[in-house]
């Protein structure tokens, strides 16, 4: 049975492809879904794909991930420059954490310069775009099948 790999959005990216996309571009997190589910079967993985603007389902999803899931890609949208309380879900998970952000967050306000997640993700992946997500799934996949 492959290894599953949990993948988090946080809140607006429902909206991905439609909200900003001089920004975010115009990929729908579903083109980025069914895309890391085909690059997961070829890496013998498989991945769960999951979203929410609510904070609580994104920390109840954290803790299922628990003993499940060999790692984590969360991208926790604005949830990443404020959330303690997911910060302290994903310290509950043993696997690795690979926190991605489409834009350069680092090149916009000052408020998205900090995370609460980086704190425990063990890589950041940082302004590629939708790209991010498969960098880092096939990051985790060089990690959980050794």
């Amino acid at each position: 049975m492959p290894k599953l790999i949990t993948v988090l959005n946080g809140p607006n990216l429902n909206l991905l492809g439609a909200r900003q996309p001089e920004i975010y571009g115009r990929e729908t997190l579903d083109d980025v879904a069914s895309a890391l589910s085909d690059l997961a079967d070829d890496l013998g993985l498989a991945v769960r794909c999951l979203q929410s603007n609510h904070e609580g389902q994104l920390i109840d999803w954290v803790q299922e991930a628990r003993g499940k899931s060999a790692g984590i890609i969360i991208n926790a949208g604005a949830l990443t420059h404020t959330s303690i309380a997911l910060l302290d879900a994903l310290n509950t998970f043993e696997g690795p954490v690979v926190e991605v952000h489409i834009s350069n967050i680092h090149k916009r306000e000052a408020f998205r310069h900090h995370s609460y997640i980086s704190l425990r993700a063990d890589s950041v992946i940082v302004g590629c775009g939708t790209h991010g997500y498969p960098l880092a799934l096939r990051h985790l996949a060089a990690q959980v099948t050794k």
